[in-house]
This record gives structure tokens, sequence and C-alpha cells, in this order.
């Protein structure tokens, strides 16, 4: 059977003000065209269906008429687990519904392993396929936090934890499979952070329990799964080197630094009997809108613009400017070079500037190399904090903006 593997939607995200439901909405329309000319049979959706916990009412129309659309192809099956973006029992209310329509959904960790297998049948009613649909497993799933416990520890029992979880799941689906006389694919989801996982500036993503997650790696997946479907980075990938355990990364460039990216989605051919083989296609996904970042000084910056307008570019714009001069009315510059295009500049970072600030306080330094945490290493360095305390209250600086990052979510 066919499987299409994706995630990472992130439907009503916005870029620096600008609503995208325009590309949301040419995604899902050619994603569901692909379905039926592919004859896909069943679709998996590994998480952040939506970019908010309160998804607006658009960014939901699009999602649930996207399903309509994919009930009433080919396609016999869809499977979604979430992602740390969504809100389990926003995606889990309306369950009892969509089954019925043969979408299968998973918004948080169940009481028991046996709820996040799901056996799927083909359209004679014979068994066809087991998927263990694993979310985004979160903190208090997964561990219980002890008094005292270290880094060390916490690290430990969160990576113990994770292993476990699949393992109970895995166990269930080993279990239906040899009820069922063998032979029948089992297919792995998940929304989490592998170790040694390919990011990019601007994508939003992030570690997902804070100080850790280097350290889970393929191991920790029970080999019997025939193929493993991953989100949460956005740039497609294998687990380390691992055919069969990827990350399809996200369909949309969600930010500059995944401009001029290929986007696909995997198509997974299931086939054989007894052992099952995966072969793994890659499907590129249209461009449908143009990203691009231009960096350096004014003549660089001015001369890409150029060549820009004279193929009648749409293109989106980031200006990173990086010249020796300071240029004081950047902005009206920019705004004279785009005037008359169909371009459009989101976002202006005069680096520069900010630069020979920088510099006056320690050489060679860069303003892309300075992030929230070196801010908070330079406080406790000016503050002679001893180094045998600065892990400690690290951990703790990461756990608290961890904290932020999730209170600004419910909070949209």
């Amino acid at each position: 059977m066919k499987i299409l593997h994706t995630s990472d939607w992130h439907l009503g995200r916005a870029l620096y003000g600008r609503k995208r439901y325009r590309e949301f909405e040419a995604f899902l329309q050619w994603l569901a065209e692909t379905i039926e000319q592919r004859a896909v049979d069943a679709l998996l959706v590994a998480g952040d269906i939506f970019d908010s916990s309160t998804p607006s009412n658009r960014a939901q129309a699009l999602y649930y008429r996207f399903l309509l659309q994919v009930a009433e192809s080919s396609c016999r099956h869809v499977v979604i687990v979430a992602g740390n973006h969504d809100s389990p029992s926003f995606l889990d209310a309306p369950g009892e519904l969509l089954r019925v329509l043969d979408v299968h959904l998973v918004g948080g960790s169940k009481a028991s392993p046996e709820q996040e297998v799901l056996l799927l049948r083909d359209a004679q009613g014979a068994p066809e396929l087991i998927v263990c649909a694993v979310p985004y497993l979160r903190d208090r799933d997964i561990r219980v936090v002890e008094a005292g416990e270290s880094i060390v520890d916490k690290e430990l029992k969160l990576v113990a934890g994770i292993r476990e979880h699949y393992a109970a799941v895995a166990a269930v689906a080993e279990r239906e499979r040899e009820r069922l006389g063998g032979g029948i694919p089992i297919v792995g989801m998940g929304h989490l952070f592998t170790a040694g996982g390919e990011t990019v500036d601007g994508d939003g993503v992030r570690e997902l329990y804070v100080g850790s997650l280097a350290h889970v790696t393929a191991a920790i997946f029970p080999t019997s799964f025939d193929y493993l479907a991953l989100g949460h980075l956005h740039v497609p990938q294998r687990v380390q080197d691992r055919e069969t355990l990827r990350y399809s990364g996200s369909p949309l460039p969600m930010g500059f630094g995944e401009a001029g990216q290929r986007k696909s989605v995997c198509l997974v051919d299931l086939h054989g009997s007894g052992s099952v083989a995966a072969t793994v296609e890659l499907v590129d996904v249209p461009l449908f809108q143009q990203l691009e970042r231009i960096g350096g000084d004014w003549a660089a910056i001015s001369g890409r613009i150029r060549e820009l307008a004279a193929v009648d570019s749409r293109a989106w714009l980031e200006i990173v400017y990086r010249g020796e001069e300071i240029v004081g009315d950047l902005r009206q510059r920019l705004e004279e070079a785009v005037s008359g295009t169909r371009m459009e500049i989101l976002r202006i970072r005069n680096d520069r500037v900010v630069e020979r600030l920088l510099d006056r306080m320690h050489a060679r330094e860069l303003l892309e190399e300075l992030d929230v945490e070196d801010v908070f290493e330079r406080c406790l360095s000016a503050h002679e904090v001893p180094e045998a305390q600065r892990p400690q209250l690290l951990q703790s600086y990461r756990e608290t903006l961890g904290s932020l990052d999730e209170d600004d979510r419910r909070a949209e």
C-alpha cells in the first residue's frame, strides 16, 4: 500500500505580519490532488497542523475542508497526531465525528498504549496497516519530577520515558500483528527533536525538552517499525542516515532562513509479504510564494533587487545590510528600490550599525552570533558567578524561556 507522510503545516502562521492563507490553501489543494493522482491509501500527518493552540476560524476552515476533500478521494485513511504547537484537546474534540470519515486523531498521550495503536483496514475490511500514532509527548507525560534531582537525572528520565513509551506502543502493535498472522506493516509516528537533526535560522524550531533532546537517537525507536513518520524539524531529512526513519519537513518555508530550500512530502510504498520493505520517494512541493534574503553592502542589495525586478518577481524580501558604510536612510532607499515592482520588503536588518556598537565591547563579534543564551552567559561572567554554579543557572534560565514560550502560545 502507499502512504503519504507530511507534517508541520502550521496553518495560520504569519510572516512578519503578513498572513499566508493563500499559500496554505494552495498547498492543501495540491496535496489533495497529489493524493488522488498517486493513488495514496493512507495520509499520515506528524504534528503541528496549526501554528497556534487556538487557531483562527479561517485556519480551521482550511483544515476541515481539506479533510472532507480527502475523505471523498480514493485515500482510505487519514491519521493525525498533535505537535507541540497543537492543542491536544482541540485536536481531539471532533474525533468521534471525523472517525466516520476514516480520519483518526491522537491529540495527547493516552492512558494506555492500546489507545495509540490503530488497525486500519482495506476496502474489503481486511487488516492492511498498523499505525503507532504517538503524539508530541509533553514533559509531564513521560517523567515524574522529584525533589533534588540533578540536570543529568532529568535528562536520563526524559530519554528513558520516551523510549519506554515507544516500546510499550510497539509491543501492542507487535502482538496485534502476531494475532492477525503476521505480514502486516507497522508504521510509527512521532513529533520530537532527534540527535543531529538539521535546523535553519528563523524556522521557529527549538529543543522540546530543555537541555535533553540532543541525546535522543534512532536507537530509542523499536526495530519493528517498517517506517517512522516524524514531525517537528522543518528540513526534510533522514534520522541518522536511516532511509525509513524520516522527517518530511514543513511544506512551506516558514521563515527566510528556509528560503530556497526544496520542500517535499514522503511517498512511502510498503510492499512484500512476510517481510515488509519500504521504498521512499520525495515528492517536491511547488513554491507558492517566493521568499528571498538579500544580504551584503548597498551595491549587492540594490543589484539583486534590480535582477529580481527584471524578471517581474513577486518575492517577499528580507534585507540584511552588512556594508562598511553606515546608511542612515536605508529604509527609504529600499522603499525607492522596490517602488513600481511587485516585490515587498517584510523585514530590514541593519547589522552594521549594531555590529559597530558591539565591536566596542567585544572585538570581532558579529550580531548573528548572539542569542538569548549568549546574553545570559555574559551576565554570569559580568557578575563573576563561579563556574560550578553556571550549569544549573543556565538550565533554570532555559526552563524559564520554555515556560514563557508555552504561555505565549496559550495566549494566542
